[in-house]
């Protein structure tokens, strides 16, 4: 998004949402090269993902829980500005013990919090544990 002015982010944004959210990777394909809008607006973000489609294609391969589970990153977003908002309002550490220590404190509190189990990761979990037999050890 680095490309985009900041009056065509909504507009391309919603473009590279119908991208990602296609339910297959040969219909991403045809919504990324019928973007034309953002195309002319910002012709070299759509060429960065044209060049990058084999790396940024790989999760097609996925179920579509898990793919959801890839693009909706609201959880690592919502802990990362916990760390944020601590640590932007002390600009210098005595050193790197008391930041991982603050840090250490502002993740348990954050723990704490997280009560509610995400919407549907039992059905996320289960393909993963298929997918990736080998590298997840089941509980």
């Amino acid at each position: 998004m680095r490309y985009v002015p900041h009056k065509s982010k909504a507009t391309v944004l919603k473009g590279l949402k119908q991208v990602y959210q296609a339910p297959s990777m040969d219909q991403a394909e045809v919504t990324l090269a019928n973007l034309e809008e953002v195309r002319q607006a910002i012709p070299a973000m759509v060429n960065s993902w044209l060049n990058n489609w084999e790396e940024l294609s790989n999760y097609f391969k996925y179920p579509e829980d898990i793919r959801r589970r890839i693009y909706t990153a609201n959880p690592i977003e919502s802990f990362h500005s916990q760390l944020r908002k601590v640590t932007k309002t002390k600009r210098v550490f005595p050193s790197d013990m008391a930041l991982l220590k603050l840090l250490y404190l502002v993740q348990e509190n954050v723990r704490k919090n997280w009560t509610r189990p995400l919407n549907g990761w039992n059905l996320t979990m289960s393909q993963m544990m298929i997918i990736f037999e080998k590298r997840l050890i089941q509980p």
